[in-house]
């Protein structure tokens, strides 16, 4: 039993990634699954999308590999997070689609709630803020607008959760109705300080408690997959939300330490330690992960659009092929030529944490061109992480010191990461081992199996690829970043 399986359901696809004894990627399958946009700012997925690409790509890194269920220690879940689901306790069947994270139909509804002064309550019991991006909103909206769902939830029939809380249900068969603390944390219906259930929020949203899975230690027995499924039973021994599996993976563990994930957005999480820190600048307070019942906190910043913006780039604009061509594109931009890109395509997050604004192009001329806006899609990436490491700094000067270290499909990318370095005037560190949101679920599993090293071992084996040190003139620093503030502003008051 040297192997642990690692489930990392994202927002585009789901991965299976098989780990062996040494936390080496031994096979790794990924699917993707369709994006549904029924309306304006909608975003769903099919929820059987979710279950079965899952289902179907541990089935498939289980043969790819010659592994079977008996030499699986555990597995582990790391998960889109926010997304929402909710369905019937006896059919199992969903009422509705999944509410993706990045949906912004419930914004009319966030407006009416900060009217009416509920969002200093909501920030002090959960952290966060009242946004469309969490659960809590997406819950009630699905409550109201199916037929018969209200009486049905007050009824007791009606499950919701997060994607996990999904996986694990499908997974034992409806036994386990479970989430880790860090997805609660997410939801808006959390408490995080008391590590429980608000009551305040679920009467304030109309959200029935019965609706509401039991909320375990990252590490901790979830159930057991069904023997049905690989062949015969293994136990669920891992959960975190994906940033906070990256925050694992990536060893910060320390107070102060900060990573920055690249995915489809992008996220920023600074560790406090046992301190909650409640930030003044418009970042989130959450959980960065519980073990043996002790919470560590971490501020965290999200960005909407990051690696989106380059999937711009080739499905919107049509002017590369392959991610990999925006860098040599960017190289060759006209160095006279200054455009900014503010990429709110779906309104835009932290510290602005503005909903309504829309995205916007700065400084084009006649021969502004595919390489400009190359380089100025690479470039609204590391602007935007400076405003999150800005206020960061703002709310805790602890992580003034800290390198960032960075993860997720964009950080390969040299040109973005030197730039982040540049504009930041800051290290940046980047991993041998990028998959490390997969590599945090799998620790949390194997741990908990014991078959793999606690927190102190584990974050010796961290190892740096590269490093890349700021090398931009200060001045010119300084007046590229006015430019995106005023880019910012110009884009909101649109």
């Amino acid at each position: 039993m040297g192997y642990i399986l690692a489930i990392d359901q994202g927002t585009t696809s789901s991965r299976a990634i098989l780990f062996d004894k040494d936390l080496k990627i031994a096979a790794s399958v990924q699917e993707e699954f369709p994006q549904h946009y029924p309306a304006s700012g909608w975003v769903e997925h099919d929820c059987s999308d979710l279950w079965t690409t899952t289902a179907a790509t541990c089935r498939g890194v289980m043969e790819k590999a010659g592994v079977r269920a008996a030499d699986i220690a555990g597995i582990g879940i790391t998960n889109q997070r926010e997304t929402t689901l909710v369905w019937d306790r006896k059919t199992g069947r969903p009422i509705h689609n999944a509410i993706v994270w990045q949906d912004r139909r419930t914004s009319d509804f966030c407006k009416s709630l900060k009217a009416e002064g509920h969002e200093a309550v909501a920030t002090e019991k959960t952290g966060l803020l009242l946004d469309p991006y969490f659960s809590a909103t997406k819950v009630a909206w699905i409550l109201d607008n199916v037929d018969g769902a209200r009486a049905r939830a007050e009824a007791g029939e009606l499950a919701f959760g997060t994607v996990d809380s999904w996986l694990i249900w499908n997974m034992t068969a409806g036994h386990t109705h479970v989430t880790d603390a860090t997805n609660a944390a997410r939801t808006m219906l959390y408490d995080i300080s008391k590590g429980r259930w608000s009551s305040t929020m679920c009467e304030m949203l109309g959200i029935p408690m019965s609706m509401l899975p039991e909320v375990k230690d990252c590490a901790a027995d979830f159930g057991m997959a069904r023997a049905d499924l690989f062949g015969a039973e293994i136990p669920i021994l891992g959960v975190a939300g994906d940033q906070q599996a990256a925050t694992i993976g990536q060893a910060c563990f320390r107070p102060g330490m900060l990573k920055s994930t690249y995915g489809t957005g992008c996220f920023a999480l600074l560790n406090t330690g046992e301190e909650l820190v409640r930030s003044q600048n418009r970042l989130l307070s959450t959980i960065a992960y519980q073990l043996d019942g002790k919470r560590t906190y971490a501020l965290e910043g999200s960005i909407f659009i990051a690696g989106a913006v380059v999937q711009w780039l080739r499905d919107g604009l049509k002017i590369i092929r392959h991610a990999s061509e925006t860098q040599p594109l960017a190289e060759a931009a006209d160095p006279s030529q200054d455009l900014v890109l503010v990429p709110a395509f779906t309104g835009l997050g932290a510290p602005y944490w503005n909903a309504e604004c829309r995205g916007a192009v700065f400084g084009m001329t006649r021969n502004s061109g595919p390489a400009e806006f190359a380089r100025a899609a690479l470039e609204s990436v590391g602007y935007q992480t400076r405003d999150l490491l800005d206020a960061m700094h703002a709310d805790w000067g602890g992580a003034d010191e800290a390198a960032l270290r960075v993860d997720g499909g964009m950080s390969a990318s040299d040109y973005s990461m030197q730039f982040l370095a540049d504009i930041t005037g800051a290290p940046v560190d980047r991993p041998q081992v990028l998959e490390t949101t997969a590599m945090g679920a799998a620790w949390l599993a194997g741990q908990r199996a014991g078959i793999y090293p606690g927190m102190e071992e584990f974050a010796e084996s961290w190892a740096l690829e590269r490093q890349f040190e700021p090398a931009m003139d200060g001045d010119l620093r300084s007046g590229k970043y006015a430019a995106w503030k005023r880019a910012v502003k110009a884009a909101q008051g649109f």
